[in-house]
């Protein structure tokens, strides 16, 4: 029997905010409970930032360097497969409920009024919207309105959520959602809930606004002494600069853990359906986000750059049919690009060749890969700033070509490599705050030559495996039906 699928993001879930990370004042106690009766990866990364970027990595398996996707705004190639098309494939009828931040290849749009040319938050291909929620947050708007609230600016509505009850919130919205849906369910079903929670603004709905004391929040990582000329401009960022008073950053920080309370609240009403249907052993439950949140560290607000903050994230995985593998903490560095191959596996589908990540079925069984990656890798890309103010003739001005960085991460450096030819290293075995700077040739040539591999040897891959022979086609034989 087709295991359920539940694919379920949080958006701008950092890593160590979780309780059974290590968080020493937050509470989530359904993601802790979780974790014991799953597997947690706590060194998983996202591979790009913002949202747009981050969850294509997540959706199709795929570098940014290979999908492409630089910015909110940049379109998504049709031509690339993802897991909703996986799950149609395999047999499901794939739903979202939330939204997926991917815009529609306009090489496939001829109708200069098609809407999707004025929207980059559209669907991924594959997927049925049965609740939509972009930034518009359109069935929530009304149906606060429909509550008595006078409320039209979906962004103030987002800022206001502490004034009215945490029943009313976004959240609550889409969980309540998803259960109804849930309930008319009669087989193997594919879902996809995406929460905006924990991203800004930052203020918590109801109660979970003060759920936590402000002066009893951790300290964020200060400003690095020695700070990167894009570090000062990113200081100089009104979106991107964190308060520079001691209480608004403890304030802010206070309802960004209210916020994450309040979805481990809701994924306990997930586990109690999921259990009262007895579904919970035919459900295959995965967690993840599509990166993290910088959250006043080095200055610092939302997610860019090159800091571990706006890319180590939240990664969880229940396969029931894999009890063995319940309750481990894998420490090994693990990427969003191997949710899509272990997702493949899960439903006993071929992992398509576009894939660069790796299935992460074996750590599921309770067993470690004897090959496995040894760093984590993730890229930022800040074409967009240009491409909204400046002319740049083509083929001439590769000016866009430039602005982007890419970052290896092994067990104690990080190597930055900007796309003008500068570069910085860090120790973070010596200092995790990210200050500690390395200039030694004998630590950085090895870690620039890692990173040089890594890109060689994730190349586009769909056709390369393959030769055609006068005896015919030999090699990897891609799927006439993946794309």
């Amino acid at each position: 029997m087709r295991p359920n699928v539940l694919l379920i993001t949080l958006d701008q879930y950092r890593g160590d905010s979780l309780s059974c990370a290590g968080h020493p004042l937050v509470r989530t106690p359904h993601l802790d409970a979780f974790a014991q009766e799953g597997v947690r990866f706590s060194r998983h990364y996202a591979q790009a930032a913002p949202c747009a970027p981050g969850r294509a990595a997540l959706y199709t398996g795929t570098y940014q360097m290979n999908n492409r996707v630089v910015a909110n705004g940049t379109p998504l190639a049709h031509s690339l497969d993802n897991v909703a098309r996986l799950g149609l494939r395999a047999g499901y009828h794939p739903v979202m409920f939330g939204y997926t931040d991917q815009g529609a290849d306009i090489r496939r749009i001829s109708d200069p009024d098609d809407p999707r040319l004025r929207n980059w938050e559209g669907v991924l291909p594959g997927f049925d919207e049965l609740l939509c929620l972009d930034e518009r947050h359109g069935p929530w708007m009304e149906w606060l309105q429909s509550l008595g609230y006078d409320v039209h600016d979906p962004e103030v509505a987002l800022a206001t959520e502490h004034e009215r009850p945490a029943e009313h919130s976004v959240t609550q919205f889409l969980t309540d959602h998803f259960l109804t849906w849930l309930g008319e369910q009669d087989g193997p079903w594919f879902a996809h809930t995406s929460y905006i929670r924990p991203h800004p603004p930052y203020d918590a709905a109801g109660h979970y606004s003060t759920m936590y004391a402000p002066e009893d929040c951790p300290l964020p990582l200060p400003i690095p002494d020695d700070i990167h000329p894009s570090h000062a401009v990113f200081l100089g960022v009104p979106q991107a600069a964190a308060p520079t008073d001691a209480n608004e950053v403890a304030q802010l920080r206070s309802q960004y853990y209210g916020m994450i309370s309040e979805v481990d609240h809701h994924m306990g009403r997930i586990w109690r359906a999921l259990r009262d249907r007895g579904e919970w052993e035919n459900t295959v439950v995965i967690i993840t986000a599509d990166h993290g949140e910088q959250l006043c560290d080095q200055g610092l607000v939302q997610k860019l750059g090159w800091f571990e903050s706006s890319y180590h994230i939240v990664g969880m995985i229940r396969d029931p049919r894999h009890p063995a593998g319940f309750g481990t903490v894998v420490d090994d560095f693990t990427e969003n690009v191997d949710i899509m191959p272990t997702l493949c596996e899960a439903i006993g589908a071929p992992v398509p060749l576009q894939c660069d990540g790796l299935p992460l079925t074996p750590v599921l069984r309770g067993e470690r890969p004897a090959e496995w990656r040894r760093e984590a890798h993730y890229e930022w890309d800040w074409r967009d700033v240009f491409i909204q103010r400046d002319d740049h003739p083509w083929p001439w001005d590769r000016r866009l070509e430039r602005q982007n960085l890419a970052v290896v991460r092994d067990q104690r450096y990080a190597y930055v490599q900007f796309g003008d030819g500068d570069w910085l290293c860090y120790d973070l075995a010596a200092d995790p705050t990210w200050q500690t700077k390395v200039d030694d040739p004998a630590v950085v040539l090895p870690l620039a030559q890692k990173m040089l591999v890594w890109r060689q040897q994730h190349l586009d891959r769909q056709l390369t495996g393959t030769l055609i022979k006068k005896s015919g086609l030999t090699g990897r034989i891609p799927d006439p039906h993946a794309n």
